[in-house]
């Protein structure tokens, strides 16, 4: 019987559709194998939450299956024969119900979206830092604000007076961290592995139970922790309230980790200078959201990972575990199921 590889990456975005080249390279490095292509839009929001009936054809006797997420459609339909399958988000809690007790191992992306989403955070600090959203509003009004700036009426800080904070020092958060250092920030940082430490540099790392700790002494927190079960609203109404006046609260995990009332709440109250937020806990987000409006809040559609050299770095993972699962080798990125990621 061929063994069977099933490719279900065609995204309806240009920035996370598969090139040619990675069906070509996927072949020659298969070879025998019937490499089959999913030519329907794949669904990259969700983690896997929904699949195309053509997806779920192709799946019928495949052993491998790439794709955005894991959808229950595809486990039902590879039940017997899938063993490993890779998903090009780096989140899969959704997919997870779906593969308990199948013994599929699953794959993720994590590291590959750290580059770009930290690039963000980045500016994001800067963004708030700097006055960036003032000066833009000034600029809508064709307003000259200087005297705004230079009566310093709008706060303005230098990197190396900041503080941040990085709940979940993975992939994402050590990239955050490394540059947050080299720009001469402080940082600490939270992990569900604490004794796995941190990039040199790093004044400290605890773990879930120093949450509050983290946010007493950040003045920019950064949420790049997964969803999991332990991490699900874990920035709550007292931990927001723990940061110190003027702090900036920087979201690029998933919008359940914050609950968005205890945020709006923290903004009415004039404790925080500003939100930057890449994910909600709806997307898209509803058109009459008191986010889109608000002047310290910077909404951003979930593009923090887009990057031109995405389908580089995804490539050779994916070729590296494909040697890897032909020689029987142990697998990168492979998810911890019961830990959520």
């Amino acid at each position: 019987m061929t063994r069977r590889l099933v490719v279900d990456l065609a995204s309806a975005g240009d920035a996370w559709r598969a090139p040619p080249t990675l069906i070509q390279a996927i072949r020659a490095a298969l070879s025998g194998w019937d490499v089959v292509e999913v030519v329907a839009p794949a669904l990259t929001e969700g983690d896997g939450v929904l699949g195309s009936p053509e997806a779920a054809a192709a799946a019928h006797g495949a052993e491998v299956y790439f794709g955005y997420g894991v959808p229950a459609s595809v486990v039902a339909a590879a039940r017997a024969t899938l063993r490993w399958a890779h998903s090009g988000t780096a989140g899969v809690g959704a997919s997870l119900p779906h593969l308990a007790g199948t013994g599929v191992i699953l794959t993720n992306s994590a590291a590959m979206h750290a580059e770009p989403i930290a690039d963000w955070v980045i500016a994001s600090i800067a963004y708030f830092a700097r006055g960036l959203d003032r000066m833009r509003a000034a600029q809508g009004e064709h307003r000259w604000a200087r005297d705004e700036f230079t009566e310093l009426r709008v706060p303005v800080v230098e990197f190396r007076d900041l503080r941040v904070g990085v709940f979940g020092l993975g992939g994402i958060g050590s990239a955050v961290a490394r540059r947050a250092l080299a720009l001469g920030m402080a940082v600490a940082g939270v992990r569900r592995r604490p004794e796995m430490g941190g990039p040199a540099g790093v004044r400290w790392v605890g773990g879930l139970g120093d949450l509050p700790r983290l946010a007493a002494e950040s003045d920019c927190l950064v949420v790049a922790a997964p969803q999991t079960r332990e991490t699900l609203g874990a920035v709550d109404g007292r931990i927001l309230d723990r940061l110190p006046e003027g702090a900036v609260v920087i979201n690029v995990s998933r919008g359940s980790l914050i609950p968005e009332a205890a945020l709006l709440r923290a903004l009415e109250g004039g404790r925080l200078r500003g939100v930057a937020l890449d994910v909600f806990v709806t997307e898209p987000l509803p058109s009459g959201h008191a986010f889109w409006d608000h002047p310290r809040v910077l909404v951003s559609p979930h593009v923090g990972a887009v990057t031109s050299r995405f389908w580089e770095r995804e490539t050779s993972l994916i070729l590296e575990n494909i040697r890897r699962y032909l020689a029987g080798s142990p697998l990168l990125n492979v998810v911890d199921q019961e830990a959520g990621y």
